[in-house]
């Protein structure tokens, strides 16, 4: 957890323009549309892209574990005139008591834990959810073409003009990040790609998206 962190705390500036919007601006239009409103928390916020879609109907709440990338999330809500309640925190261990929100979102967030701290960051996703709660879960897919010749674990580089800086990512399949889910207890409505993703076949998706509801 430290390096990642560490790196998302160096890499903070460049981040928020290179991901200035996000990529899931679709699935998370559909979603503000299916949950209308109420209390959201986006786990692993980074600088806060991902807030836009649910800004005018959503009380919005943030956590990640960068205090620097949680500078940035603070510069994006005034940009974008929105309210959010931001915190610095492990996600296996949210500050919020049980069924205090409606939905949730976790983009690109459970990739960068190890597979030893994915299923208590999961318990905790759901035990923040009220019952019947969803949430919208995105990591990356181990079957990818880019890391047909890598294993499951992979440190991937951000070059900027100093150093290198590499991040932490664990590779998924579409049946691990889906029994992991369910092992914390949640109930999966869909498994699906990215709209980006244009082949017929979900299998080689960059990204494993999961539409999941605390039962």
């Amino acid at each position: 957890m430290e390096t990642v962190k560490n790196a998302f705390d160096k890499i903070a500036p460049a981040w928020y323009n290179y991901r200035h919007h996000t990529i899931f601006r679709r699935e998370l239009e559909d979603l503000a549309r299916r949950w209308r409103s109420g209390r959201l928390l986006n786990a692993g916020c980074g600088h806060g892209a991902d807030f836009l879609p649910f800004k005018d109907t959503f009380e919005l709440y943030g956590a990640d574990f960068s205090g620097e990338i949680l500078k940035y999330a603070r510069k994006y809500a005034e940009k974008y005139h929105f309210k959010v309640e931001l915190a610095q925190t492990d996600i296996r261990k949210l500050p919020f008591p049980d069924d205090s929100f409606d939905s949730a979102i976790a983009v690109a967030t459970y990739h960068h834990l190890k597979p030893d701290e994915q299923p208590e960051a999961l318990r905790e996703l759901r035990r923040v959810l009220k019952p019947g709660g969803e949430a919208f879960i995105t990591v990356w897919n181990w079957h990818q073409p880019r890391f047909w010749t890598k294993g499951k674990e992979v440190m991937v580089p951000w070059h900027t003009k100093e150093e290198t800086i590499y991040r932490y990512y664990y590779l998924f399949s579409y049946g691990e990040m889906e029994k992991l889910a369910k092992q914390a207890g949640f109930t999966i409505i869909k498994s699906f790609p990215e709209s980006q993703y244009r082949l017929p076949v979900k299998w080689f998706s960059r990204n494993i998206c999961l539409l999941v509801r605390k039962g």
